[in-house]
């Protein structure tokens, strides 16, 4: 498969919501399709990137403004090494999201771009960084 048809492919993947993590071939090639400055993690009021974006540089317990209940789009550029919390959980509920793990929408890993995920769709009230998609 050429270059370009891998690029097309990963991109096809990341708009249609499929996940990219880093360290592959597919975080490269979609890390052009979500406008987020590196160091941050970001979030999108419409699919595919569009719309209001906010970011943050780590954790936020309580979305104000218009991206609170209106996330759509994810993506996950902060800082990664080991030892760094870099995985973003968004959760449903604002101020207390360590209290109810089932409270999350999504997880993204670092690299991760998310143009949509029907279940996590407007839900997000607030975002923690941790050092897995499991832990706290």
């Amino acid at each position: 498969m050429t270059l370009t048809r891998v690029t097309a492919a990963m991109a096809a993947l990341a708009v249609a919501g499929v996940p990219m993590f880093a360290g592959s071939a597919a975080a490269a090639a979609a890390t052009a399709l979500a406008e987020c400055p590196e160091g941050y993690f970001c979030a999108w009021t419409d699919p595919n990137f569009g719309g209001q974006r906010s970011q943050w540089a780590g954790d936020d317990n309580w979305w104000e403004g218009s991206i609170a209940d209106q996330d759509s789009s994810w993506a996950n550029h902060l800082t990664s090494g080991p030892g760094v919390k870099d995985h973003v959980t968004v959760y449903a509920s604002a101020t207390t999201p360590t209290d109810d793990p089932g409270d999350a929408t999504i997880c993204l890993r670092p690299g991760d771009e998310v143009a949509h995920n029907a279940t996590a769709d407007d839900r997000g009230n607030s975002h923690s960084v941790s050092h897995g998609c499991d832990s706290r």
